[in-house]
């Protein structure tokens, strides 16, 4: 488990948030599966509650839009300083903003974004919500990872607009960057090349920690979800990837092993 500051530097992964077409079925899933508590948020972009975990904020889900029929997917937010500077650089970078910056209440100023390979994320710049409480602990945010076709494409786009310096994982043909920031690994990009998921294409990925990854995909499908990769062993901990009822992927890992 680790305590997290309330502010975070820019770059860093503070907050993951979820979409659904169902928010009552949604709390329901994630409550059995992780043990949340839901609380309103801020209403801003519509019906949007908050999930805590020991009175601490873990993550966030949304009522969304009935009428567009968008996936339902988790989105990774990157804290930064100023909200409408980073949304220029995003453009000036190569990438599109399809939504902001607008303030959150008075909770923050965020923007939801596209880089250069499509994989959408979000930035935040914190006022009175900093972000997740804590991560690590089963049931809260472990990790965050975008998986891209190739590391090369995207790479420049992310240090440009958040100064992380990047280090090559793993043998010299798996193509892995782990983002860093002051030296403290807080992100990573996985070029997965012709594997890439067709029909989610690039996007970023959100590993929750679990006590025991078996049980919790025995749960997941008893509570109406999918696997998509089984249960499998890494060199970060045992490890699937799977998915809500209504197709949210995210990776559920024992870090502790």
């Amino acid at each position: 488990m680790t305590e997290v500051p309330s502010r975070r530097s820019p770059g860093t992964p503070c907050w993951v948030s979820l979409m659904a077409h169902d928010l009552d079925a949604a709390q329901e899933f994630y409550g059995a599966l992780f043990g949340w508590e839901f609380h309103e948020g801020p209403q801003h972009l519509g019906p949007y509650v908050r999930a805590e975990l020991g009175g601490r904020q873990i993550a966030g889900i949304g009522d969304g839009p009935k009428d567009r029929h968008l996936p339902v997917s988790w989105t990774t937010l990157l804290a930064c300083d100023d909200a409408d500077v980073t949304a220029e650089l995003i453009r000036e970078c190569g990438g599109t903003v399809g939504v902001g910056p607008l303030d959150a209440d008075h909770e923050g100023r965020m923007a939801v974004a596209v880089d250069p390979s499509g994989a959408v994320f979000g930035i935040w710049q914190a006022q009175r919500h900093p972000g997740a409480g804590v991560i690590g602990e089963p049931g809260t945010l472990a990790w965050n990872e975008l998986i891209t076709r190739e590391s090369s494409v995207v790479e420049k786009f992310y240090t440009d607009i958040f100064g992380y310096e990047t280090e090559n994982e793993g043998p010299a043909d798996f193509d892995y960057l782990t983002l860093r920031l002051k030296g403290r690994p807080v992100a990573g990009i996985h070029g997965v090349g012709p594997s890439l998921p067709r029909d989610r294409g690039a996007h970023w990925m959100t590993y929750f920690a679990v006590a025991d990854t078996d049980a919790a995909v025995r749960r997941v499908v008893e509570l109406g979800g999918r696997v998509l990769q089984p249960a499998r062993d890494s060199g970060y901990g045992r490890l699937a990837t799977v998915a809500d009822p209504e197709g949210a992927v995210f990776t559920v890992i024992d870090a502790a092993r």
